[in-house]
């Protein structure tokens, strides 16, 4: 449903992008990540026509975003960071402009305001002026004017931006239901936001694509050694140094999660969880659990980039 193919996009004679090429299968949800200015809004917007490539093919349902942009904006509800939201009209009458905008067919206009409404949870507040709500309110407002005439593709770059966390849990329910038909891009800087709702993840660094694939997949090319992580009664120091002398530990170290846990990195073509175990219980000290720990989205995240470049080519306020 999404192509890009050699996206490149060029601000004066810095590239913000450079040669991007990925796919979005129909019915993916996709995790598009990346630093500050590492290129993820530049491509947001050449996806969703709001500017051109350098060079380069970007599509949308087979059709491409420079020749045929108004019909890719058919076909794709886009949620930006900073949603464009007319503050002084009522949800309802705001939604009804959107419609107009959007081409819906006038017969369908209240029953489609009507059921994009039910879908982000604005029955509520549906009478009420967009000014006067919480940002919560407006963030599934901007939402609700993506979904309006049931596009195929949303896009939607950091949906739960500067929201509580009671508001994250409420727009993230809301994306997850959009799940079953809808083709999703969402950019997010909350990393565990996206491991929860995407099956894949794309990560874009000083304008290039540097890996694409599931969490799990990733952990399993990225992760070297196995982690386990082990929890005992009592004091771990005189654990460290027996763990330290068995063939295949690499180190051990106390883990930031307590005083009573240990995290030992172990050579990843062996098991040595029965050997750990015995060892610690021949020390003679209580143990509570010992779990392997695989790599987390946001370790996978820090393997792959570098902190955004105080000159970053990218010229934008935000990505």
């Amino acid at each position: 449903m999404i192509e890009a193919e050699g996206l490149t996009k060029y601000y004066g004679s810095l590239p913000a992008i450079r040669d991007v090429t990925f796919q979005v299968q129909k019915g993916e949800v996709v995790g598009f990540l990346g630093p500050n200015g590492a290129g993820k809004s530049t491509t947001i917007r050449i996806l969703t026509c709001f500017m051109p490539s350098t060079s380069g093919v970007a599509r949308v349902g087979g059709m491409d975003c420079f020749e045929q942009s108004l019909e890719v904006r058919r076909v794709v509800g886009y949620l930006p960071e900073n949603v464009p939201l007319y503050g002084e009209l009522p949800v309802g009458g705001f939604l009804r402009f959107a419609a107009s905008a959007k081409g819906v067919e006038p017969k369908r206009v209240e029953a489609e305001i009507q059921r994009v409404i039910a879908v982000c949870g604005l029955d509520k507040v549906a009478h009420r002026i967009i000014g006067h709500l919480s940002k919560g309110f407006r963030q599934r407002v901007g939402l609700a004017q993506a979904l309006l005439n049931s596009p195929p593709v949303l896009v939607l770059d950091e949906p739960t931006i500067g929201l509580d966390p009671s508001q994250i849990i409420e727009i993230r329910k809301v994306i997850q239901e959009l799940r079953e038909n809808h083709t999703i891009l969402l950019s997010s800087h909350i990393l565990p936001e996206v491991a929860q709702i995407c099956q894949r993840v794309m990560i874009i660094n000083k304008g290039q694509i540097v890996a694409t694939d599931s969490p799990s997949n990733l952990t399993q090319q990225l992760q070297k050694s196995s982690q386990i992580c082990l929890q005992v009664k009592g004091d771990v120091t005189d654990l460290i140094p027996v763990l330290q002398g068995m063939e295949g530990v690499e180190s051990v170290a106390v883990d930031p999660a307590g005083e009573d846990r240990l995290r030992v990195e172990t050579d990843r073509s062996r098991d040595l969880r029965p050997h750990i175990a015995r060892a610690v219980v021949h020390r003679g000290a209580d143990l509570l659990e010992m779990k392997l720990v695989d790599l987390s989205l946001e370790e996978i995240f820090m393997q792959l980039v570098t902190e955004e470049n105080t000159d970053s080519p990218e010229e934008e306020p935000q990505s």
